[in-house]
Formats: structure tokens, C-alpha cells, sequence
């Protein structure tokens, strides 16, 4: 169902309406299928763009999987030889999830706050 008054506004056309769709209403140059080649250009760059990351991110994670499982067990070797005391100490000085949680909350109410004075 179409507002009355958007039916309306395509019934009253002035001069300046009537130039604009003539002026508009030619027909398209022919180019030969150049269009459809520029289109097909983009469309395939993007392509491109869209998954050279991804393949980039994958060749790089096989390339350091190695590297990374050896620093994995080489810090585990290091934590037996840190004293309990200083990990209980570094464990209490951790805030609570609650705290987290409610200063995540501040941060969100704040940051909307903000982008509302804003408008």
C-alpha cells in the first residue's frame, strides 16, 4: 500500500520535472560490452581483496604453528620455576568479574551517553 500523498506527488509534476525526464530519458550509449567489462574487472578485484587476507592469515598460521608450540611448552617449562607466593600474590591483585563486568557497563552507558549529546 502507497502513501496518498507519494501518489499525489507523481501526478503534479512541474516544468523542471519534465525537463529532468527528458533529459534522462535517452537512450544508453553503446559501448560495445566496455561496461560490462569494467564491471566484470571490479567485480573480480574485489573478489581478490576479499580473500587474499584470509589465504594470508592461513599460509601465516601453518608458517609459525612450530615456532608458537615450541614458545607454548617453553613457557610452561618457565611457570614451575616461579615461586606459588608471587602467584598468589599477582592472583589476588586481579579484579573480581563483577568489577569487569560493571566497568564494562560504565564504559558502554558513557560512550552512548556521549554519542547522544553529541546529536
Amino acid at each position: 500500500m502507497t502513501s496518498k500523498i507519494i501518489n499525489m506527488a507523481e501526478k503534479i509534476k512541474d516544468a523542471e520535472d519534465r525537463l529532468l525526464e527528458a533529459m534522462f530519458d535517452s537512450k544508453p550509449l553503446a559501448d560495445d560490452g566496455f561496461s560490462a567489462r569494467v564491471v566484470q574487472k571490479v567485480n573480480r578485484q574485489i573478489w581478490f581483496r576479499r580473500l587474499t587476507l584470509p589465504v594470508a592469515a592461513l599460509i601465516g598460521g601453518a608458517i609459525a604453528f612450530k615456532p608458537l608450540a615450541g614458545l607454548v611448552t617453553a613457557l610452561a617449562n618457565f611457570s614451575s620455576l616461579i615461586p606459588q607466593d608471587l602467584v598468589s600474590g599477582a592472583a589476588s591483585s586481579i579484579p573480581q568479574f563483577q568489577t569487569v563486568v560493571l566497568g564494562a557497563i560504565l564504559l558502554a552507558v558513557g560512550l552512548l551517553s556521549m554519542r547522544l549529546l553529541e546529536e
